[in-house]
């Protein structure tokens, strides 16, 4: 990596990621965002590489899109990583579906009252 002002913000976003403050995938949108548009990184010709390594390290293995994860990782059978996907889907709708059976015993205990 070339350029000293990515070098900065990754380690500044890194860290807030570790903090929990900062979701890994805005943390790599904002790397990409970058990269695109400064004159530094645009002729860097190892970045794009950097920027896949440092995706692997912190996004989880269901957020890294699929055809990076392909890539990455020949000897993974398409079929777990669908696998991997749909078991990730099933649990975000169940978060969904108790948040909103929360929400309905609350609009029951307050018509209640």
């Amino acid at each position: 990596m070339q350029c000293e002002r990515l070098i900065k913000m990754i380690k500044s976003w890194y860290l807030h990621v570790r903090e929990e403050t900062m979701a890994p995938a805005r943390m790599i949108s904002f790397i990409e965002d970058h990269a695109t548009s400064c004159d530094i990184c645009r002729v860097d010709p190892d970045l794009k590489d950097e920027i896949l390594k440092i995706t692997e390290l912190v996004l989880p293995e269901s957020k890294i899109p699929k055809a990076v994860r392909q890539k990455s990782s020949d000897e993974d059978e398409p079929d777990d990583i669908e696998e991997q996907e749909d078991e990730a889907d099933e649990s975000e709708e169940d978060t969904e579906d108790s948040l909103d059976d929360d929400a309905e015993e609350e609009e029951d205990l307050n018509l209640e009252d």
